[in-house]
């Protein structure tokens, strides 16, 4: 039902191609996986998602145990039942929470207090939890509950937390109740510190997890110092499993991680950018507020077939988004967001082509380079 295959892997680097199998589909990487935090990806419709060539999505354990709660989704199907999304999906554990919602918690050995931020209720997450409620949300990956902490962080509170991060793995793997429907990931921690970086990953690839994600990055560290940490960290991961680095990124980011042997990737800058109006191309950013825009005829990205760029103008684009500058059309947004996840697919599959051709160093290069195109 579940499988990884490492199909090739690039010459002059580490970039790799290969190819996974759940039970609601095949996944093939590099890949880039939208967040749809609440059981969403906001604006955009399953089925249109989908034509964006997206093979799968991500969900937050954190806000959908607070609307509409695990025991809902479970009623009503699961998330592929509950969101009409029918492919596979990934479950984060709610452990960057307590990063972001850093003071809204409060941690301790063995569990995690939060205010909702919606209602102030105090909630608990521990490992044993989280991993009851995405055993219950049904989503193919799910993740171990981990300690994140931002960046720079002295070495004794990041010592700390990675000892956490690693008793909380083994409590979470204890706790999984579905490990024949559902994949579980290790995650690893230990900020910017190889010392550290290379003692939880020896510590996770013992409970043998089925793949293995680098956490803890893009949390205030510069790009080099995350692609240096990201390669050193990637390296001791075992070879034959999948490597998930959370959270990342913009294209330059990827491109630059994915040269390290990273498989999957996440991150709400497309979708996000998207409703602010600002776009993706292989010719650089397009920022819909510029007045160059309010009479351009030219669609947002000649390269593009995604629907947006086969039917609308830039000066009709801009216009959705300065008709109310506190508010603008909701279209507007929606047509942008729909066109960013369009081009990270496309980008994707221009990444797996490449490493198949035995040319991703080289074709890699216009996207590390510090220019305009890396966005």
């Amino acid at each position: 039902m579940f499988n990884f295959e490492l199909k090739h892997k690039c010459p002059d680097t580490e970039a790799r191609l290969g190819k996974i199998t759940t039970p609601h589909g095949e996944i093939d990487t590099p890949v880039f996986m939208p967040v749809g935090t609440r059981g969403s990806v906001k604006g955009i419709m399953p089925k249109d998602l989908r034509e964006t060539g997206a093979q799968i999505i991500l969900g937050n354990t954190y806000h959908l145990l607070l609307k509409p709660g695990a025991d809902v989704v479970e009623k009503l199907g699961g998330l592929q039942e509950f969101t009409s999304w029918k492919g596979p999906m990934l479950t984060d554990s709610g452990g960057f929470q307590v990063f972001s919602l850093g003071g809204l918690n409060r941690i301790g050995e063995d569990s995690v207090q939060f205010k909702s931020h919606i209602d102030g209720q105090l909630i608990t997450l521990c490992p044993k939890s989280a991993t009851k409620i995405q055993n219950q949300l049904g989503a193919d990956i799910i993740m171990a509950f981990d300690e994140c902490v931002k960046l720079p962080c002295p070495r004794e509170r990041m010592k700390e937390a990675v000892e956490r991060t690693i008793r909380w793995a083994g409590q979470s793997l204890d706790a999984h109740a579905r490990k024949k429907e559902q994949w579980m990931f290790g995650i690893v921690q230990g900020g910017t510190d190889r010392e550290l970086r290379h003692y939880c990953a020896e510590k996770l690839i013992e409970f043998d997890f089925p793949g293995y994600a680098i956490g803890g990055l893009s949390v205030g560290e510069s790009h080099t110092e995350m692609i240096d940490t990201t390669r050193f960290t990637a390296k001791v991961l075992p070879e034959n499993k999948p490597r998930y680095l959370m959270g990342v990124g913009t294209p330059k980011d990827m491109i630059a991680a994915i040269s390290c042997g990273v498989d999957m990737f996440d991150c709400v800058i497309p979708t996000r950018n998207g409703r602010h109006g600002f776009a993706f191309t292989a010719k650089g950013p397009v920022r819909f507020r510029n007045e160059k825009h309010k009479l351009d005829s030219r669609p947002l990205d000649e390269d593009c077939d995604c629907y947006t760029c086969r039917n609308f103008s830039r000066g009709y684009l801009r216009h959705l988004f300065m008709v109310d500058k506190k508010s603008p059309e909701m279209l507007g947004p929606i047509l942008v967001t729909l066109h960013n996840l369009a081009f990270y697919q496309w980008l994707m599959k221009q990444t797996r082509q490449a490493i198949k051709d035995d040319c991703f160093e080289s074709w890699a290069r216009q996207w590390t380079d510090d220019n305009e195109i890396v966005c």
